[in-house]
C-alpha cells in the first residue's frame, strides 16, 4: 500500500461520462479538504475546471494533467497517489501506460475493465512488476465485476462457517435489473471484436473460463449461452451479458486464493426470466437480443440520465449447492443503475479500501474478493448503496 502520498484517490479521465460520476460521488461523500485526500485528472486543465464546476465539487478540488499518451505526465501523477481509480478506455486501447507507471512507481490501480484478452496480456506482462512495487492492480471493480466477484465470496464465506467447507456449485442468477448501458462500454466490445480479426487466437482466451487463472484449468463449466430451466431455483434462465468477464474474475479469485472453493469449483452466470411457458419465451427473447444496441447503440460519452441513474436498481441471487445437497443463498443489490450510478460508487469504494483500509494485500494483480473481500463488502454497505445478505 502506497504510504505518506499527496493524494488518497487520483480520478483519471474525470471528463468522461463515468469518471465525472466518479468525482461527483467522492465530492459529496467526502468533499475537498478533509480525511479523504482526492484529486481530478484528465488531458484538459479547461475541461476538467468546467467538469468541477458541472458537479458541484469545491473550487479548492484538485485537477491534475495527464495524458497516456505523455509516460512522464503518468508516472507524474502515480507518484501523487495512492491509487489510481481509472475510467479511461477501452483498456486495450488506453489503459496500459498507467498500468506501467504504477507497477513503476508502487501506486495502487483500480479500474472498470471488463476486457479479459487485455487483462490475460497485463497478467503476463506485469504480475512481477507489481509484486516487486507493491503495486496492487485491481481490475473489473465495477458492476463488472464487484457485486459478482463479492457475492460468491460472501456465500462461500458463509458456507465455510455453517457447514465447514466451500460449495462446489454456485449459480448467479440476476433476478432483476434496471439500467442501460454507456457509450463506453460498447466502444469497448467493438474494440475486442476488432483485436480478434487482428488476431484470433483470442477467441482462445475470451471463450475459457480459466483464461485468467495463471495456467489452471479446472473442470467444465456450464456455457450460459442458451436459454435453460433451472428447475432447483424454479425458474427459466436467459444469457447474461456479463458473464463472459464475471465468471472469468471469479475462477481467477478462486485460483488467487488457493482454490479457496476448491479445485473443482463450477460457476456460472444467468438472468432468471420466470417459470413456465411465458418464462422460457422471455429467455428466448432475450437470448436474441443485442443488449449493446448495435450500431443505433450510444456513442463514446454517452450514457443514461441522471433520471434513468437514480431509478435503476439489481438484485441478484447467488444459488450455492453443497456436496450433500444443502442449498445455501445470497442476495447482492445496488440502489442505482448498474453499470454507471453504481458502478462509479463502487469503483470509488474500491480504491478508497486499498489505501485507506489494512488489507493486508501485497503487490500484484488481483480481482476484487481477494484483493479487498470483507473490507470492501463493509465499504459498499455503509457508503454505495449495496446490500449482501444471506437468505433462507
Amino acid at each position: 500500500m502506497a504510504t505518506g502520498r499527496e493524494f488518497d484517490v487520483i480520478v483519471y479521465g474525470s471528463t468522461g461520462y463515468t469518471g465525472r460520476l466518479v468525482a461527483e460521488y467522492l465530492a459529496k461523500t467526502y468533499g475537498v479538504g478533509g480525511d479523504v485526500k482526492w484529486a481530478m485528472a484528465g488531458r484538459s486543465a479547461e475541461k476538467l475546471a468546467a467538469v468541477r464546476d458541472e458537479i458541484g465539487a469545491p473550487a479548492a478540488t484538485p485537477l491534475i494533467v495527464a495524458d497516456a499518451n505523455d509516460p512522464e505526465s503518468l508516472a507524474a501523477m502515480t507518484a501523487r497517489a495512492g491509487a489510481i481509480a481509472t475510467t479511461v478506455g477501452p483498456y486495450q486501447l488506453y489503459g496500459e501506460p498507467l498500468v506501467a507507471a504504477c507497477c513503476e512507481t508502487g501506486t495502487d490501480y483500480v479500474d472498470l475493465c471488463g476486457e479479459p484478452a487485455w487483462m490475460h496480456e497485463m497478467i503476463g506482462k506485469y504480475e512481477g512488476k507489481a509484486q516487486a512495487s507493491g503495486a496492487r492492480i485491481v481490475f473489473s471493480c465495477g458492476f463488472d465485476s464487484i457485486p459478482f466477484d463479492l457475492g460468491v465470496w460472501f456465500l462461500q464465506d458463509h458456507a465455510k462457517t455453517t457447514l465447514g467447507a466451500p460449495l462446489p456449485r454456485i449459480k448467479g442468477r440476476v433476478r432483476k435489473m434496471q439500467g442501460t448501458f454507456s457509450g463506453g462500454t460498447a466502444y469497448s466490445f467493438r474494440a475486442t471484436m476488432a483485436a480478434v480479426q487482428k488476431d484470433p487466437s483470442l477467441v482462445a482466451v475470451l471463450t475459457n473460463p480459466f483464461s485468467l487463472t495463471m495456467g489452471f484449468q479446472g473442470p467444465d463449466q456450464p456455457s450460459g449461452m442458451q436459454p435453460i430451466e433451472d428447475t432447483d431455483i424454479g425458474s427459466w434462465s436467459a444469457p447474461f451479458i456479463m458473464a463472459s468477464i464475471n465468471t472469468k474474475n471469479v475462477h481467477r479469485s478462486n485460483a488467487l486464493m488457493a482454490h479457496a472453493y476448491g479445485e473443482d469449483f463450477v460457476y456460472d452466470e444467468m438472468m432468471l426470466t420466470g417459470p413456465g411457458d411465458q418464462g422460457k419465451a422471455a429467455a428466448e427473447a432475450i437470448a436474441s437480443m443485442d443488449m449493446l444496441g448495435g450500431d443505433d447503440g450510444p456513442k463514446p460519452g454517452e450514457g443514461p440520465s441522471k433520471e434513468e441513474r437514480e431509478s435503476g436498481f439489481y438484485d441478484v441471487l447467488f444459488f450455492g449447492t453443497a456436496a450433500d445437497g444443502t442449498v445455501l443463498k445470497a442476495g447482492v443489490t445496488g440502489d442505482r443503475d448498474p453499470g454507471y450510478g453504481s458502478t462509479s460508487k463502487m469503483l470509488a469504494e474500491a480504491a478508497l479500501t486499498l489505501v485507506l483500509e489494512q488489507t493486508g494485500t501485497p503487490g500484484g494483480i488481483w480481482t476484487p474478493a481477494p484483493a479487498m473481500g470483507a473490507h470492501l463488502i463493509k465499504r459498499l454497505k455503509a457508503n454505495a448503496g449495496l446490500t449482501f445478505e444471506i437468505e433462507a
